[in-house]
């Protein structure tokens, strides 16, 4: 398309050439209300000598990415794709009164739960939320036959530990009624379950089920029903397809309002100042891993009391090194993003952390002050620069630790 001319609905301009007649036309530029890339070699990449046109586009306002590889035009290509993706995306949370339930004092101070975080997804990125009873999916989970969950379950090639036969059928059942409700709407593309403030609706945590369906179909979960952890990992996961995760983030700076709640005596020793690490660990482990992206992995019983005695929770581990950490801020206007990596693991036994993560970041005095909440993503290796070019594409700001 000429420069100047009115563009066809898209998600971007693609610029397979740039020459110096870009300075002259910045004016009608500066117009175009879309991203450029600027894919200038015949390896998908921006040629070196595009630099100065590329950086003067920038200067004058314009949107523009010059990717160095081919993996990172594909990136950014997904992300315009998720931008326009999220616009017919819906999340489906199972509750009923959330805040109401266990650990109200804790659970009532929660974003996640206000009409205002549902209408700023929808205002900003077109995502809409659907509950649906809890109490009553609840129900329909438990009349599922044990039959139909064994059969199920001889499909699966899943390490499980310690758990009775009705242990595994009870998550199963999850599994398979969360799967009946997902299928009736392919724009159903995340979900989550209010399942630890209204655990009483259920005989077991849907762990399990997270697993399953993320690895069958590709389904972004969130524990809690934390809609903010599912916007942000639905954006991370379906733009750069990084091992990713949610869980609870303890800094040792956080000394014994931390220690308390995971029933700990001490953080573990670590090399160095220990104001730059955290620990991380969320229903007893780690936290809600899809296999796939572990080193490590099994099912075992529940630990936390809040929950059913017949529940079971994921022991998992990431693997140790590089990590990145992120996170959407309440404006849903910036994004977290930290550089660490996992130490290695700590367990305590009889405690609410079996088996959790350690790890360091740059600055923890940083982080602490830049934390949005205790939920925080996960993702392995350090992938900031990715991250960079994602929140660009989506319009959002990268608030770095």
């Amino acid at each position: 398309m000429p420069v100047g001319t009115k563009l066809p609905e898209a998600e971007a301009v693609i610029f397979p050439q740039l020459v110096g007649e870009a300075y002259k036309k910045i004016d009608e530029l500066r117009k175009v209300k879309l991203p450029f890339l600027a894919i200038t070699s015949e390896f998908g990449t921006v040629k070196m000598w595009d630099w100065e046109i590329v950086s003067f586009m920038k200067s004058e306002g314009c949107t523009t990415f010059a990717p160095h590889s081919l993996e990172l035009t594909k990136k950014i290509c997904r992300s315009l794709g998720v931008k326009r993706e999220m616009h017919t995306t819906k999340f489906m949370v199972f509750q009923d009164n959330p805040g109401e339930g266990m650990q109200a004092d804790i659970f009532k101070r929660f974003y996640w739960w206000e009409d205002r975080c549902i209408d700023l997804m929808k205002k900003h990125f077109g995502v809409t939320i659907v509950k649906k009873s809890f109490k009553q999916f609840g129900e329909e989970a438990k009349n599922i036959p044990d039959s139909e969950a064994e059969k199920e379950w001889k499909s699966w090639n899943l390490p499980t530990k310690d758990l009775s036969k009705r242990m595994l059928c009870s998550a199963i059942k999850i599994y398979i009624a969360v799967k009946r409700e997902v299928e009736k709407d392919d724009n159903i593309r995340g979900v989550g379950i209010n399942c630890l403030n209204e655990s009483f609706y259920s005989d077991t945590t849907p762990c399990l089920a997270w697993n399953m369906l993320f690895e069958e179909k590709g389904i972004i979960w969130a524990c809690e029903a934390d809609i903010m952890v599912l916007l942000t990992k639905y954006m991370i996961y379906r733009s750069l397809e990084v091992p990713i995760m949610m869980s609870n983030i303890y800094p040792f700076l956080m000394g014994q309002a931390a220690l308390k709640h995971e029933r700990i005596p001490n953080f573990p020793h670590v090399d160095g100042d220990p104001a730059h690490y955290s620990l991380i660990a969320h229903c007893g482990y780690l936290g809600v891993l899809p296999k796939s992206f572990s080193t490590e992995w099994t099912l075992r019983p529940k630990v936390l009391a809040i929950v059913d005695d017949n529940a079971t929770a994921i022991d998992a581990r990431l693997p140790e090194g590089d990590l990145t950490i992120a996170k959407l801020d309440p404006t849903m206007r910036k994004l977290l993003m930290v550089e660490g990596s996992v130490t290695g693991y700590a367990q305590y036994p009889d405690s609410d952390c079996r088996n959790g993560a350690v790890i360091r970041v740059p600055n923890g005095y940083r982080l602490l002050d830049k934390l949005y909440s205790h939920h925080i993503l996960l993702m392995t290796g350090h992938v900031g620069f990715e991250l960079d070019n994602m929140a660009r594409a989506l319009g959002l700001e990268i608030d770095a630790v």
